[in-house]
């Protein structure tokens, strides 16, 4: 769910090999942008980044 390719995470520069769960946690409360979108759940599924195509070929 975390959006290793965005800009805002770019910008900070960081190297994600040396990130723990904690730090990518913190990173997407103080800034939302490096949350993959769009955030669908459908059911008990959550799915994050996922493109139109691959959303219909889940919702039939």
């Amino acid at each position: 769910m975390f959006s290793f390719k965005s800009p805002s995470f770019k910008a900070l520069g960081l190297d994600p090999a040396k990130l723990k769960d904690e730090d990518l946690m913190n990173l997407m409360l103080k800034e939302p942008r490096l949350i993959r979108r769009p955030v669908v759940r459908i059911g008990r599924k959550v799915y994050f980044g996922a493109d139109v195509k691959a959303l219909v070929e889940i919702i039939r």
